[in-house]
């Protein structure tokens, strides 16, 4: 009745096009595309007899259906005795029944017309004072040799019943469904539909609700763009790479040396028993593919010069190229993760990130404690300030690498250790937990206005550098044993072996032959840092007998 009551009032009026809405009530499993849909094209059955039925072709001359075809610049035009447009509208159309009305419709059925006309007279049955015959010009345009035509539009003359304005007419115009009941129809595209696809779009679904549901300003696109490379196709590597799927990123680059062992495949969920003795960086990649069909993986099997690796004669052309290569899928990576067994083989893409301004993410594993941080992320211009004690924030710019809390450059972590001693000890959810942390780190990260740039707050209190995902942590340091974690934050150090400006400065204007230096030469780094120069000058007494006083507290 509402429905009725606005139709036949007010603007509708001056604008009948009011009267051709529909509606569409619909249940979409967008997952799997079956729809239940429902379409209802409100018409009113008004009291109206045909009189007499014609087409345009036979009832007008060239000239007068030059004269409708021009006149009909909108769905619905009124038009004088003399076929030309009438300024007043409907409104004069009421006073003056020797016009015509133009109605653009939608019918293809040579005998009767479209939908649309039935409301269009009952709004002129509701302000008709006494049975009106109304000439009727239902227009269909299409092209005859080439030409404009409008020869086979109907031309009917309909008498029209004042209609009470005390009671709405019958309305119809529920569809039918194909047994011919009033009720819903069914459609079910998943057939028709490539599977990669239907993937692709379950996959981008879930993520949209995120932002749909819950954070309008997540930015979605940022992700979707990224090119990561993960150093470490183990037991972190494979779960960052799960994980980075789950949050739509497609391109993904996995680098190993090494070889799917029959160890593996219970820890490292990118992996089958009959994967072993595969390659671990191909086998990976090839799997995430599986996973997801839209994804753009790579699998690099590379083994990362270290120092304290000497590279004899012999080796040196395939240590170079290893460093170019390196280089090169830095170079085309946005944010690195850095998930390798050693110390030692941290410290070349550590280098590497901080010389060219790249996002790196670190994770390492001991037997019930892991690590997860951010590397900072100093441009070019960006000078290494001095600590502010009891600053609340350090900004992203100046924030320490994996290797700026130690004083001794890396080694061989592996000489003299049994073989028991070099397999990684540890408990089997620990990885899950900082494989899944270190990828939220990543995109918080990204969600922040600043970015990498994103500044990390000493106090747990503050928030007011948070991203929409929340906070944006330098590092955090968990501990099964007690479940818990802390989110230290710490400076970068002016004599870091791995992202101080003296070292970056060498590697950038000799590259190659310094790394070589680096890899052959034990205290090279610590001389290169100043950190040889700083333990030379350090009372270590001083610090013997003040942790001994910390201690007696």
């Amino acid at each position: 009745k509402q429905w009725y009551q606005r139709r036949v009032r007010g603007s509708v009026l001056e604008n009948p096009l009011l009267l051709n809405q529909f509606y569409c009530v619909c249940f979409a499993d967008l997952k799997k595309y079956r729809y239940n849909y429902w379409f209802c094209f409100p018409a009113f059955a008004t009291p109206a007899t045909i009189v007499e039925k014609s087409t345009v072709g036979k009832a007008f001359t060239d000239d007068q259906k030059e004269n409708i075809r021009s006149s009909a610049t909108s769905g619905v035009v009124f038009l004088n005795e003399h076929l030309q447009l009438s300024n007043d509208k409907c409104s004069a159309f009421l006073h003056d029944s020797k016009g015509y009305v133009v109605l653009s419709d939608p019918s293809t059925d040579s005998e009767h017309p479209g939908w649309p006309l039935r409301n269009l007279l009952a709004l002129i049955s509701y302000y008709l004072q006494e049975a009106t015959i109304v000439n009727v010009i239902c227009l269909r345009e299409n092209k005859l040799a080439g030409q404009q035509s409008i020869d086979h539009s109907l031309f009917l003359k309909i008498r029209l019943e004042p209609l009470s304005h005390s009671a709405m007419p019958k309305v119809v115009g529920w569809e039918r469904n194909s047994k011919g009941k009033l009720t819903s129809k069914y459609a079910d595209l998943s057939a028709s539909m490539d599977p990669a696809k239907i993937s692709e779009s379950s996959v981008n679904l879930n993520l949209k609700l995120m932002r749909w549901r819950l954070l309008p300003e997540l930015n979605l696109e940022v992700l979707q763009k990224l090119k990561v490379l993960v150093l470490g196709s183990g037991t972190l590597g494979c779960n960052v790479a799960r994980c980075l799927l789950g949050w739509g990123v497609k391109n993904i680059t996995m680098l190993d040396n090494g070889k799917v062992s029959y160890s593996n495949p219970v820890r490292q969920s990118l992996f089958n028993f009959e994967d072993c003795g595969k390659n671990k960086a191909e086998t990976a990649a090839a799997r995430i593919k599986q996973i997801n069909p839209s994804a753009v993986s790579r699998g690099v099997t590379l083994s990362i010069p270290m120092p304290g690796h000497p590279v004899s004669k012999l080796e040196e052309e395939k240590v170079k190229e290893s460093i170019t290569q390196l280089e090169d899928l830095i170079d085309g990576a946005d944010v690195v993760f850095l998930l390798t067994d050693t110390r030692e083989s941290r410290w070349l893409p550590t280098l590497l990130c901080s010389a060219k301004c790249k996002l790196c993410i670190n994770s390492a594993l001991g037997f019930d404690t892991y690590l997860v941080m951010r590397h900072g992320v100093r441009e070019e211009g960006d000078s290494l300030e001095t600590p502010v004690i009891g600053a609340s924030t350090i900004s992203g710019s100046q924030l320490g690498c994996y290797f700026c809390n130690d004083v001794v450059a890396p080694g061989d972590s592996t000489k003299d250790r049994t073989l028991d001693q070099m397999c990684t000890v540890t408990r089997p959810g620990n990885a899950f937990v900082a494989s899944s942390l270190a990828v939220e780190l990543m995109v918080s990260i990204l969600q922040h206005p600043l970015q990498a740039r994103a500044p990390a707050t000493l106090d747990l209190n503050d928030e007011g550098q948070d991203s929409c995902l929340g906070r944006v942590p330098h590092q955090i340091r968990g501990f099964l044993s007690h479940f818990s974690a802390v989110q230290p934050a710490s400076h970068a150090f002016n004599k870091c072996t791995a992202c101080c400006p003296e070292v970056i400065s060498r590697y950038r204007d000799n590259k190659t032959e310094f790394l070589l230096e680096v890899f052959n030469t034990a205290d090279y780094l610590e001389k290169v840092s100043g950190l040889a120069d700083m333990l030379e000058n350090t009372d270590f007494g001083e610090v013997w007998d003040f942790d001994s006083d910390i201690e007696s507290d």
